[in-house]
């Protein structure tokens, strides 16, 4: 596999444009974004910079095509045909999709294979053999009258998904409202825009009628802003950063009141206790958990909360294992963690260090950027003991840094655990079965993983408490947001 990753690394991409109403076209100002892969620095291609008229022109063409109805109105056993072929042409494409991607972000290729095309095409396979089995009700009225409810498309969904996992997360969100028979639009993140764009051709490929699907690229600050104060836009689906979250709350609110489902990311607990049933493993699990494709993952354990009694075997055992990940070129199979994203997250991920140290953290391992003299971007896996009230105890890095904290007690545990403004996932690691559900009632966060860190798949959802977010992607529970249940009160 190795060789043709290594011929596909080389394949020139051309310019990327805008595919708006099932053809490709030219933003109308113009203008382009240059892509910068992390791997060497070196400018990749460039992608269209859509502004506020490519965006309603792409609006447009979503309600149009909702409104012909040839996707919308079409019976869930058609839209399930479609969705299927796409599955298979993500799943043909895998290598191909992947190793652009990684081109284009970073991650390492081992993972992004499983993460992008991989989750990806399960995404579309499982929405696609759900919708044909998902019923209206009959609800429970008196004898003389018939209550009904309908769940109807809500018509136009927009999704604006990030950089560090586009093609898996851009997935959870278009792949549900596709199922429901909405129309699309996609605002890839401007440092990784390109898998979306090729799964544009894709769903093309696959008889996705025009309009359906439809991706703008472009600067949050202009592309991103257009989707958020669109009138026409009936839901907007998000996953980033909570100040790009609040902002497009406002934007709501300024527009047409669209519902707003946002994933915001997290600083997730990840608790070891003495009798952790094998404690190898755990402080395995537990530095992979944060410093796969370089801490760039909601999810990450980005706090290693570790009883006292085994707290300093264990953190040691956990700064070993950082120490001697592979991190380098994530295009090589044998590589463990890639480049961070881009020159500006490098140089947030160091500000988080440097800030760190003069808070008085303890510098374990790590710290620092290496690989400088390839162009690159990339950090050493770095662990710090840190105190509960340290910033880096409380703020998402977004970056392959650890914070270790100790605890005494299970409430302490829990104390710390919850003493933060986020609440997305989290971990315990126990042989006590009972200690296991206490735990899990008390974390606050969407997601406890038990004796494990980083499992699920599309049976169960993802979504966070707290400033992490509202709603959820994957699971049937996904597409309660790209419906709306109609009543009908029959008197007979």
């Amino acid at each position: 596999m190795q060789d043709k990753i290594d011929q596909l690394r080389t394949l020139p991409v051309a310019p990327q444009s805008l595919f708006i109403g099932g053809a490709w076209r030219e933003p109308i100002g113009g203008a382009v974004i240059d892509v910068i892969s992390p791997i060497d620095g070196s400018r990749l291609t460039t992608i269209a910079d859509a502004g506020a008229e490519d965006v309603d022109l792409a609006v447009q063409a979503a309600r149009a095509a909702f409104e012909k109805g040839t996707w919308s109105k079409a019976a869930p056993a058609e839209r399930k045909k479609v969705l299927l072929r796409i599955a298979e042409l993500i799943e043909k494409n895998a290598l191909e999709i992947a190793v652009l991607g990684v081109r284009d972000n970073g991650t390492e290729i081992s993972m992004a294979l499983k993460a992008e095309p991989g989750s990806a095409a399960a995404t579309f396979r499982y929405y696609a053999e759900a919708i044909d089995k998902v019923y209206g009700e009959v609800a429970p009225t008196a004898e003389n009258v018939l209550g009904l409810v309908y769940r109807e498309p809500v018509g136009v969904v927009a999704a604006i998904v990030p950089w560090n996992f586009p093609m898996m997360i851009g997935a959870w969100k278009i792949a549900p409202a596709l199922a429901a028979g909405n129309s699309v639009v996609l605002k890839p993140a401007e440092g990784a825009s390109l898998s979306l764009l090729r799964l544009a051709a894709l769903c093309a490929e696959a008889g996705l009628p025009e309009g359906v699907l439809n991706v703008v690229t472009g600067r949050g600050a202009t592309t991103g802003e257009a989707i958020g104060l669109h009138m026409d836009i009936d839901v907007l689906a998000f996953t980033g950063s909570g100040g790009v979250g609040r902002r497009l709350l406002e934007y709501s609110a300024r527009s047409n009141l669209k519902r707003i489902y946002l994933e915001l990311g997290g600083k997730s607990p990840n608790i070891v206790f003495a009798d952790a049933p094998d404690i190898d493993q755990a402080a395995k699990v537990s530095a992979y958990g944060i410093f796969r494709n370089s801490g760039q993952v909601c999810i990450a354990g980005s706090r290693l909360l570790v009883e006292k009694a085994i707290y300093g075997e264990f953190s040691e055992t956990v700064a070993r294992i950082a120490a001697n990940i592979k991190v380098g070129d994530p295009l090589e199979l044998s590589t463990e963690a890639g480049a961070i994203a881009s020159q500006v997250q490098l140089k947030k991920d160091l500000a988080f260090v440097e800030q760190a140290v003069a808070e008085g953290a303890s510098l374990r391992t790590g710290g620092k950027r290496i690989l400088e003299e390839t162009g690159g971007y990339y950090m050493q896996p770095t662990v710090f003991d840190v105190s509960p009230d340290m910033t880096l105890a409380k703020e998402e890095v977004f970056g392959p840094i650890l914070s270790i904290i100790p605890f005494e007690t299970e409430a302490s545990a829990l104390q710390i655990a919850n003493a933060t403004n986020y609440g997305l996932a989290s971990a315990v690691w126990t042989s006590n079965l009972s200690r296991a559900h206490r735990m899990v009632k008390g974390i606050r966060a969407g997601v406890v993983h038990v004796n494990s860190y980083g499992g699920s798949d599309n049976t169960v959802p993802l979504g966070g408490v707290k400033q992490s977010g509202n709603g959820h992607d994957k699971s049937l529970h996904a597409l309660d947001k790209y419906v709306d249940l109609k009543t009908a009160w029959i008197q007979l």
